[in-house]
């Protein structure tokens, strides 16, 4: 049975923030909307591939490379760099103010942990008005081992002092909350982008359909 925690880690991109804007800022650049999902699908698939290896980039390198093998020769060089630069002009989901509200009544902390980098992240929850909320903007960066390596996840627990099982992974993605689980860490999974865990993941332990859900449903966990 999983307990309170102290910590929540927020995932950046989709959970707290959609990348759907992104989509528009690629059909005005030529290409189908569809490009989107193959785009962000592969930037993951090649990531994780780094890190199964050993090996490490850091978000910005991984998405240019992964953007220009979906897409070919038909954005240059400054439209790459035009689209990257959507992922900071990012707004929040509308329940992410509201949760975060949720969490600091409850005495939670709140971090972000995430796979893209800590000054992009910054901007996006000062755009969203909740920066002051967020003790520490915590990235891959830090230890240069993306997620769901455990190393990234024990590096939430390590940087808030607390035991890894007192930190919550909050995500929309299963395979988050399933590398967050195999590290020691509760988990919270809302569901944003797939209507059931896969069954090839870890249950989470809490599911919640929007965000304040998940963390009314963290916060109820007993102490002990």
């Amino acid at each position: 049975m999983a307990t309170r925690p102290e910590v929540i880690a927020f995932d950046v991109i989709e959970t707290l923030f959609p990348l759907e804007p992104i989509r528009q800022q690629l059909v005005d650049a030529g290409q189908p909307g569809h490009v989107l999902d193959v785009w962000f699908s592969r930037l993951l698939r090649d990531a994780f591939a780094l890190v199964a290896s050993g090996g490490y980039r850091p978000f910005g390198d991984v998405a240019a490379a992964a953007l220009r093998s979906t897409v070919g020769s038909a954005l240059d060089d400054d439209a790459v760099r035009t689209v990257l630069a959507g992922f900071a002009e990012l707004d929040p989901h509308p329940d992410v103010e509201p949760a975060v509200r949720v969490a600091a009544e409850a005495g939670l902390r709140m971090v972000t942990l995430t796979n893209g980098t800590a000054k992009n992240t910054r901007t996006l929850l000062r755009r969203a008005g909740i920066e002051t909320d967020i003790e520490q903007v915590l990235s891959v960066d830090d230890i240069q081992r993306w997620k769901p390596a455990p190393e990234i996840y024990r590096h939430a627990a390590h940087s808030t002092g607390v035991a890894p099982e007192r930190v919550a992974l909050v995500a929309a993605h299963a395979w988050d909350t399933h590398g967050a689980h195999q590290a020691g860490l509760t988990t919270g999974w809302v569901a944003r982008l797939e209507d059931q865990v896969p069954a090839i993941f870890a249950t989470p332990d809490v599911v919640g359909n929007d965000l304040v859900e998940v963390v009314r449903d963290l916060a109820a966990l007993p102490p002990e």
